[in-house]
């Protein structure tokens, strides 16, 4: 593991201060990259949703320039396949909800994980994301909400979770967004559903097209293609929703798979 700290690239030994308010509240905000034969894909997109969601937050602007610096540091020519993770936090703060005066601590990581399944399996959870929430599209630090879920879909033998928002409509899974085919149409819930503007997500409905509609959960399983997107996942076909069994890949998601593998490879950073 390679890490960028505040300017300063150590190893897996490095530290933040215990009263970082990342650690105590949760107050951050962080982006994963896919760093594929030594070269991270979408960075300027990643960056700007890096600063949308410190801003929505209510933390100073990045330094964009720096976490550039940090990325080129921490990235190995030989890294086959790794998750490069930048999390920028409101820094050293009181032990409660108040924001300190220092300045927000930024950590840049790259760990080599493996290549996901083709296919996989996801399970619905019996808890909502909130669609009205202040944090709604942030990508935040306060992930133990997903952490949960995550955990019971992999209990279940899935390895996503799946959510409705609070009116009973699809939204997203815990670091994923979903699609689904009905009548070969390719639909994605919209943002309002509270699902994140997921890069993957963005670049496919640039790349392949689609339509973001409002999708009752219940339709979810009368989809005749699933398929997941996220930063490392790309697009993963679902052979699996709950107890109901699907062909996967189906005809439409190897055709965005393909296309978003030709048009990713042609322009790493679109």
């Amino acid at each position: 593991m390679r890490i960028w700290l505040n300017g300063a690239l150590l190893d897996d030994e490095a530290t933040v201060s215990p009263l970082d308010h990342g650690l105590t509240t949760g107050d951050g905000v962080f982006e994963t990259i896919k760093v594929e034969n030594g070269r991270p894909f979408a960075v300027r997109r990643h960056l700007d949703r890096l600063v949308r969601s410190a801003v929505g937050l209510g933390l100073p602007t990045p330094d964009v320039a720096a976490i550039e610096t940090g990325i080129e540091a921490v990235i190995e020519p030989g890294m086959q396949f790794a998750r490069l993770r930048i999390t920028y936090t409101g820094g050293v703060s009181p032990l409660s909800s108040d924001r300190g005066t220092s300045a927000p601590t930024i950590l840049i990581a790259t760990q080599e994980i493996k290549r996901p399944s083709a296919t996989s399996a996801i399970v619905t959870v019996p808890w909502v994301r909130n669609e009205r929430s202040a944090v709604a599209g942030l990508k935040t630090t306060s992930y133990a909400e997903n952490v949960l879920a995550l955990a019971y879909a992999k209990e279940r033998g899935a390895s996503e979770a799946i959510f409705a928002n609070t009116i009973g409509n699809l939204a997203e899974g815990t670091g994923s967004n979903i699609f689904c085919v009905y009548d070969g149409e390719l639909v994605t819930p919209t943002l309002d559903s509270g699902a994140l503007a997921g890069v993957t997500r963005g670049l496919i409905l640039e790349w392949f097209g689609g339509v973001e509609r409002d999708v009752p959960l219940e339709q979810l399983f009368q989809a005749e293609e699933i398929f997941l997107t996220s930063t490392t996942r790309d697009v993963q076909g679902i052979h699996r929703v709950d107890g109901r069994d699907l062909a996967a890949p189906g005809t439409i998601t190897a055709q965005v798979a393909k296309i978003f593998a030709e048009r990713s490879a042609e322009n790493p950073n679109p």
